[in-house]
């Protein structure tokens, strides 16, 4: 059987003071990194932090649209849709 993946749509600032989930950007989530977007920096910041909210791997986390942009399409394997935005949301009320 395939492991389930499901895609967010995302909404990245980089070069935060720190990373944290914000919280809900319209149908997405908005999400800060420190790193600094050149060299690829801020997305590789932007995996670890979802893999430490989500709770899941590094590798289950792959950016699949919008590496150059704010605005990114990932896929998480692994985790339901339901699952992935609960654990978001208690992310971004811990921050």
């Amino acid at each position: 059987m395939e492991p389930r993946r499901i895609r967010l749509d995302l909404r990245v600032s980089p070069g935060a003071g720190r990373s944290a989930v914000v919280g809900r950007h319209g149908q997405g989530w908005k999400l800060r990194v420190a790193a600094t977007p050149e060299g690829g920096r801020a997305n590789a910041s932007l995996v670890e932090l979802l893999a430490t909210s989500l709770d899941v791997r590094r590798p289950d986390v792959r950016i699949v649209a919008g590496a150059g942009s704010r605005d990114k399409v990932v896929e998480i394997s692994g985790l339901t849709l339901e699952e992935a935005e609960r654990r978001l949301e208690l992310a971004g009320r811990s921050a």
